[in-house]
């Protein structure tokens, strides 16, 4: 499913036109972006966490020349199924 089908999605099951489902759905996304962003945790119950997690720098291997390389640190967004999203998930 990507953007479109989840919108047309939306729009269905609550009863609203697309362009207010978009709008809705973009100010979602942009909340939890700028949220996660700022070093906020963003918590739905049932469904997961969005939040922020630090990679220590690293020894890794270019592919390509095969030589040893070191992966700097870098901060990267994650997410974490909640217990109601993976049992669903799991029983189908």
């Amino acid at each position: 499913m990507n953007k479109g089908e989840l919108v047309d999605a939306i729009a269905s099951q609550v009863s609203v036109t697309k362009k207010q489902a978009e709008a809705v759905l973009n100010a979602f996304i942009d909340t939890i972006t700028e949220n996660v962003a700022d070093g906020n945790k963003v918590v739905l119950v049932g469904f997961g966490t969005f939040e922020r997690r630090e990679r220590k720098e690293r020894m890794g291997r270019n592919p390509k020349s095969g030589e040893e390389m070191l992966i700097p640190a870098t901060t990267v967004p994650a997410f974490s199924a909640g217990k109601v999203f993976k049992e669903k998930v799991a029983n189908n």
